[in-house]
């Protein structure tokens, strides 16, 4: 994906020195995730309602994610979004140790069957669903029943670290890839059978469900999102979209929204959908790569400086802390185990801990755009991620260690051009190739443990270690199987 030409880029006001606020739980950066009084959320969702109202919503699905990467729900009938917005809607803690296929296990801060907590829908993000007359939908935000942020809300996470950047003068544009496979709908325990054989990136698919992406496309331009390309990917009935960029916390809320959009087309089309990162053993598996333009005073830092094509300092040291912190980012950005069959070498998957401009294979790619719109459209993508991911988990993370390498002053390393499959053994490390791997890794990152704070990041680790453990040893087909149609 291209994350698209813009206009501007984000402007954000703060101190704009290095290391002004702190990246954790606590301190100046509490007020982004503090609540609204309540006489402002109820007017906002009293408008909110109108206005949905009239086009004829009668329910609004108000969704977090989990940490195994799964989109819980909560709904309510729209008369009723006033007193959610007000004063939540319960959805007890112990979701957060859910693992994938809803078993759920503890962790030391966040777990057992005691304690409330309240979901509020962002009613500025509500939105009429296309596809699925009726209905509304829009993101939520745990607090605790005396009104707290919750320490182990995603999206409370996701959106102090965008505080943190904005802290320091700087914002953001990201984008989130979506990749899918379609499959006719049947039993969840037969192997997939594709509506279309047709071959990979070509015309064929397109033409085979040219209804059904046409209707995909319909509903998201309803839902106010802008579609950059749609189009066939790599394995067997697989496809992808993207969308313009915008902050990152709204970027994981597009996902969210995205998948859900996908998932309804299809059903309405009797197909079914996978996001799984695999969905069948040893084919090309989805990814959820993850683009990031770094913005100062309407100015794209990833273009004219004096760094590497054109990096400026503070870029280059934001690109060069998520680089070296990739080994742990993969336990927010790659959640499943399944994940690990799909970042293998020589797969467009980034298994590699490199960068490279335009290099499909390195973990981290650097896009600077076509000659003439480079102010505007240069990024970095994240390759490694896939769609098990907490999308909220995946950005706020991203950010954490980005803004850990800005402050420290990071350099890249050299970048490495073609292959590293072919290079000499030993001279590109290669990323974690197992849970086990990334979970050590994880456990020794100071940052992620002081920016996810000690609940979210031992809730994490609860989860991560869970599901490691269900699927020690199991076959490549167990585990594609296990989790072809959670995600």
């Amino acid at each position: 994906m291209t994350i698209g030409t813009v206009t501007a880029g984000p402007t954000a006001s703060g101190p704009g020195g290095p290391g002004d606020q702190p990246v954790g739980p606590a301190g100046p950066l509490a007020a982004a995730v503090a609540l609204p009084p309540r006489a402002e959320r109820a007017e906002r969702a009293s408008a909110a309602a109108d206005r949905l109202g009239a086009a004829g919503v009668e329910a609004v699905a108000v969704t977090w994610v989990d940490n195994a990467g799964i989109a819980r729900v909560k709904a309510v009938p729209l008369g009723g979004l006033v007193h959610a917005a007000q004063w939540g809607v319960g959805a007890a803690p112990c979701f957060d140790v859910f693992l994938a296929d809803d078993a759920v296990t503890t962790s030391p801060v966040i777990g057992g069957p005691t304690g409330d907590l309240r979901l509020y829908p962002d009613v500025e993000r509500v939105v009429p669903l296309a596809a699925q007359p009726g209905w509304a939908w829009a993101p939520g935000d745990r607090h605790t029943q005396d009104g707290a942020p919750h320490p182990g809300c995603q999206r409370l996470f996701a959106r102090r670290m965008e505080a943190a950047a904005a802290a320091r003068g700087l914002g953001l544009l990201a984008g989130i890839e979506v990749e899918w496979v379609v499959a006719l709908a049947g039993d969840p325990q037969e192997e997939p059978r594709y509506p279309t054989h047709g071959p990979a990136y070509g015309m064929h698919r397109l033409t085979d469900l040219s209804d059904y992406l046409r209707d995909v496309l319909r509903a998201l331009g309803e839902q106010g999102l802008t579609v950059l390309q749609i189009h066939p990917e790599y394995s067997p009935g697989q496809f992808e979209v993207s969308v313009a960029p915008e902050g990152p916390v709204g970027a994981a809320d597009t996902s969210v929204l995205v998948r859900h959009t996908v998932r309804a087309v299809s059903a309405r089309h009797g197909l079914r959908v996978s996001f799984a990162p695999v969905v069948e053993a040893g084919a090309v598996g989805n990814g959820g790569h993850l683009h990031l333009s770094l913005w100062r005073d309407g100015r794209n830092l990833g273009h004219g400086g004096p760094g590497p094509h054109g990096l400026t300092a503070e870029a280059e040291g934001f690109l060069a802390g998520v680089l070296g912190a990739l080994p742990e980012l993969l336990v927010l950005g790659c959640s499943s185990p399944a994940g690990y069959l799909r970042l293998v070498p020589s797969h467009w998957a980034g298994a590699y801990q490199c960068w490279g401009l335009e290099n499909r294979e390195a973990a981290l790619r650097l896009v600077t755009g076509s000659t003439g719109e480079r102010a505007a459209a240069a990024n970095a993508e994240v390759k490694c991620f896939d769609a098990s991911a907490n999308p909220y988990l995946a950005v706020g993370a991203v950010l954490a260690a980005g803004l850990a390498g800005l402050d420290q002053r990071r350099a890249l390393p050299p970048e490495f051009t073609g292959d590293p499959a072919a290079a000499e053994p030993g001279t590109v490390p290669r990323l974690p190739a197992s849970p086990a791997e990334a979970l050590a890794a994880y456990e020794r990152s100071a940052v992620l443990r002081e920016a996810l704070g000690e609940p979210l990041y031992e809730t994490v680790l609860a989860v991560r270690r869970a599901e490691a453990e269900q699927y020690a040893g199991a076959a490549p087909e167990r585990l594609v199987a296990a989790t072809r149609w959670r995600y």
